[in-house]
């Protein structure tokens, strides 16, 4: 299935993280791209897509490692992530991006009831200080002198201004705000209803009657479409049945597939019938074989068995 990159997201990317890659004399570079915008429109899934075009691995992080119940535990893990992306370019030649998505989920100030806690502090300030000094991250408890290679950190969210004002300055932090066009969105929503093959007039009508729309609703849509055979499969199997039925069919579940058992002509015969068992060889010449005496019978008296005779 190809599925539609936009070709702003992809230019805003590939030229943010090539320029950190480069060594530009006088000109600095933020560390941080921010792609803020609303929710279910797509940034994370694009990303993977220009990791998919550019050859770049990305080392991945969500909001949910960004709180423990021990304060400084996601700081060493921002740390740790970073280091083992640094060590990704070393050992394999190719770009390698730190992605955090919904970094405002994480570590930001939603409201007045949102908890506060130390590690918020702390990631903030990791995440200054990684910015600040992209080729000394160093672990906690630990120091080396050897610089490391600089990442590029991609953070995704919804609303950065509920994160830490000094940590999006222009120094730090890029923004880029993604709001898909009209062709974005037909061509994202083209790629959703691929299997379908809906025409491209189709297409372009559903958009327009769903203008206000994220992106995901088409696929909670198509989602949706399937319902009605659903509801008919579970009428012909039964609702009593359906659980065992998905579970244990083989070709529902692979998993539980038996293995099938090779028929008895496939094979070999260890033992094969006396009918065609080869003649035994010559323990001294494998290739003579072993000629049996031809078997004569004597006359003799009618009161006597016959003797055979082996004449030498």
């Amino acid at each position: 299935m190809a599925y539609y990159l936009s070709p702003s997201f992809l230019d805003k990317l590939a030229v943010h993280i090539t320029k950190n890659f480069m060594d530009l004399p006088g000109l600095r570079v933020p560390l941080i791209l921010g792609i803020h915008g609303r929710k279910g429109e797509g940034k994370s899934f694009q990303c993977e897509l220009v990791f998919e075009q550019m050859g770049i691995e990305p080392v991945r992080m969500s909001a949910g490692e960004l709180e423990s119940p021990d304060a400084g535990d996601p700081v060493r893990l921002i740390r740790m992530r970073y280091r083992e992306a640094s060590e990704l370019i070393k050992v394999r030649g190719k770009m390698c991006v730190l992605l955090i998505n919904d970094l405002d989920a994480g570590a930001g100030r939603m409201d007045q009831t949102t908890q506060y806690t130390v590690n918020t502090q702390l990631v903030n300030g990791t995440l200054m200080n990684i910015a600040d000094n992209p080729t000394d991250v160093q672990l906690p408890g630990s120091y080396d002198t050897q610089p490391i290679y600089r990442v590029p950190v991609l953070v995704t969210g919804n609303d950065f201004s509920t994160l830490y004002a000094p940590l999006v300055r222009d120094g730090r932090m890029e923004k880029f705000y993604w709001q898909p066009s009209k062709s974005d969105r037909i061509g994202m929503v083209s790629g959703i209803f691929a299997p379908d093959r809906l025409p491209s007039q189709v297409i372009e009508q559903l958009v327009d009657h769903f203008a206000h729309q994220a992106i995901d609703f088409f696929g909670a849509l198509r989602s949706r479409i399937y319902d009605e055979q659903v509801r008919t499969f579970i009428r012909n199997i039964g609702l009593g049945n359906i659980s065992t039925h998905l579970v244990n069919t083989p070709i529902n579940n692979p998993a539980t597939a038996p293995i099938p058992h090779p028929r008895a002509s496939d094979c070999p015969r260890r033992n094969p019938s006396p009918r065609t068992r080869p003649p035994p060889k010559h323990p001294l010449s494998p290739n003579l074989l072993i000629q049996q005496p031809p078997t004569t019978t004597l006359p003799i008296s009618p009161t006597r068995r016959a003797i055979p005779f082996h004449p030498p």
